[in-house]
């Protein structure tokens, strides 16, 4: 059975960090590419970043560059997002989701997106 069980959210302070954690079972994650998205209260789930199957390629949408990094561990079957410099609009719901072509793995389009992850809330707030 295909499952993804993200980790690592919680209660942060504005200017803070956080790491969420995607665990896989039930697949090899070397045969997909992960993206991270996020859905806010009464707003459409966005793209936050994606990367490849083999660590080569990664995008980010604009209001994370520079503050947020994708990476994975293949052979701990899991991928990771760092957050640093949280602000309060970063406040969501997180969600991981595997595809098996990074072409697919669309920042601005989710439905593309196989498998995905129940979510972990993010809270950004002083």
């Amino acid at each position: 059975q295909l499952q993804l069980v993200e980790s690592g959210g919680g209660l942060v302070q504005p200017g803070g960090s956080l790491r969420l954690s995607c665990a896989v079972s039930g697949f090899t994650l070397d045969l997909y590419a992960i993206g991270w998205f996020r859905q806010a209260p009464g707003k459409e789930r966005e793209g936050v970043s994606c990367i490849s199957r083999s660590s080569g390629s990664t995008k980010y949408t604009d209001s994370v560059k520079g503050r947020f990094s994708i990476s994975r561990d293949n052979a701990k079957n899991t991928a990771y997002l760092q957050m640093n410099s949280l602000k309060p609009e970063d406040t969501a719901v997180y969600y991981c989701a595997a595809v098996g072509d990074f072409y697919h793995c669309s920042l601005t389009n989710y439905h593309g997106m196989d498998y995905w992850g129940k979510g972990t809330l993010v809270n950004v707030s002083s």
